[in-house]
Parts: C-alpha cells; structure tokens; sequence
C-alpha cells in the first residue's frame, strides 16, 4: 500500500462535500508530477485529504476506488483522474503549523513542494499525521 496526500480547496470541493457525495473522481490536476503521482496510485492506497488556501490542514482519511483513467472533464489524453471515497474524517485538523513543528515530518513532501496539489507520503508520514489528528487537544 502507499500513501498519498491530495489538496483541495473547501469552498471548492470541501470533506464534507466529499463526504455527502460517498466518492467522487480526483480531477483538475494540471501539473505533470501531480499528474505522475495521481497515475502511481492504486486501488486501496491510502490518501489524506488537504484543504488548501483556507484551513490549510489535513481533515480526513480516504481510499483509492479505481486507478487513473482519462479525466472526463477535458479531451487532452494527458490528463487523468483517480476515484476516492472517504474512510474517515480526523478528530481534528492537523494544521499546516503543526506539520511543520513535528521533527518527525521535517522532510515531509508537503513542505518541500507546497504548490503540488498530489503528493506522496511516507507511511510513517501518514500515520504520523493521522495520530496527531486524534491526539487530545492539549
């Protein structure tokens, strides 16, 4: 299994939209290594789901449904989608700041290139991230 974090803007596609939907296709992606990420999926990989711009934190858990395929919202072949649907949403965000601050997620893609709106995780990054999400607040 690998791991992925996925961006979207709230006011645009939000988790709760994602979670109301049941699933939705993972379109949009106009940058050819987001692209290259979104086609390295697989069925099952785990993705956390990024809201950008507003929030700027990790709000859930959701799986891969069915691998890239041609995105049906463009006629260009060089675009594709993934199918996702949610597994669970985080207790709390884990924000961006709190990202940062751990020592465990120094190298995290995240951070290193912050305009790539696809972006592969390690394991011990996503369930790092995950535990935060259900950490207590102190």
């Amino acid at each position: 299994m690998n791991y992925w974090l996925a961006k979207s803007e709230p006011c645009k596609y939000s988790w709760d939209d994602f979670e109301r939907d049941g699933s939705t296709y993972w379109d949009g992606v106009r940058n050819y290594q987001a692209r290259n990420n979104l086609t390295a999926m697989s069925k099952n990989d785990r993705v956390l789901f990024y809201h950008s711009n507003e929030g700027r934190a990790v709000v859930g858990v959701a799986r891969v449904t069915r691998t890239a395929y041609q995105d049906p919202t463009v006629d260009d072949p060089r675009w594709v989608v993934v199918d996702l649907e949610p597994v669970k949403k985080l207790a709390q965000p884990v924000t961006l700041a709190a990202i940062k601050e751990s020592p465990t997620l120094s190298n995290i893609a995240l951070i290193r290139q912050s305009r790539l709106s696809v972006l592969p995780l390690t394991e011990q990054e996503f369930k790092e991230i995950v535990s935060m999400g259900w950490a207590r607040k102190r």
